[in-house]
């Protein structure tokens, strides 16, 4: 697998990016073969993280045509780094991984800002997710729901000022009051909040009625 490898590996250098896929994929399986057994429970991680390296070197050699890589790159990245880490904090593994996979998105809007807008999206989702799963350990369901929706607002206010997308400000003001409702019950004075609320919020529907003609 290694001889292999190398020989994929050598083509690469002649201009055959593909060649980087299989040429790390078997490098990497040939060195799962050779770990000792000490090491075999991050045998996985070997593995996904060669094929991954592949990815990023297929990205670099041409950043402007590949950008497509980091996709792949930051997912089988994502993936390698969450079994080191489930070994030892296994709460934390499924936030890597989301975490990873959102940054990997990330990392497509920055190799392209103006036709890549659409990558924060999945960026700003992603890791709201990986926060959601710390915070559903932590708090309640209605404050998870809170994290997450003020997770969602975040997200279309970098979409509405990164990428000057005005309809963006729509969503993030709706989900900025829903996750801000959400996150307000943590505290003392809760019930006090959602009656400021709701007393605002039908004072202006009066006020619209008596003032509408």
């Amino acid at each position: 697998f290694l001889a292999v490898g190398l020989i994929f590996l050598t083509l690469l250098f002649g201009g055959h990016w593909w060649s980087a896929i299989p040429g790390f994929t078997l490098v990497g399986l040939g060195a799962l073969i050779l770990l000792p057994e000490s090491l075999s429970d991050f045998g996985g991680a070997v593995f996904l993280g060669g094929i991954g390296l592949s990815f990023w070197v297929v990205y670099f050699t041409s950043r402007v045509e590949r950008w497509w890589a980091l996709i792949p790159a930051g997912v089988l990245t994502a993936l390698a780094v969450m079994i080191v880490v489930a070994e030892h904090y296994e709460n934390i593994g499924g936030a890597v991984f989301l975490g990873g996979i959102g940054l990997s998105f990330f990392a497509v809007y920055l190799s392209g800002r103006a036709e890549r807008w659409w990558a924060l999206i999945p960026g700003g989702v992603l890791i709201t997710l990986a926060g959601v799963t710390i915070a559903a350990e932590n708090f309640g369901e209605f404050q998870t729901a809170g994290f997450f929706f003020f997770g969602l607002a975040i997200t279309f206010l970098l979409v509405a000022l990164l990428a000057n997308m005005r309809w963006a400000y729509w969503p993030a003001g709706v989900l900025g009051i829903m996750g801000m409702l959400g996150i307000a019950s943590l505290l003392e004075f809760a019930n006090y909040f959602w009656a400021v609320a709701l007393i605002g919020a039908g004072g202006f529907m009066l006020f619209r009625y008596f003032t509408r003609r």
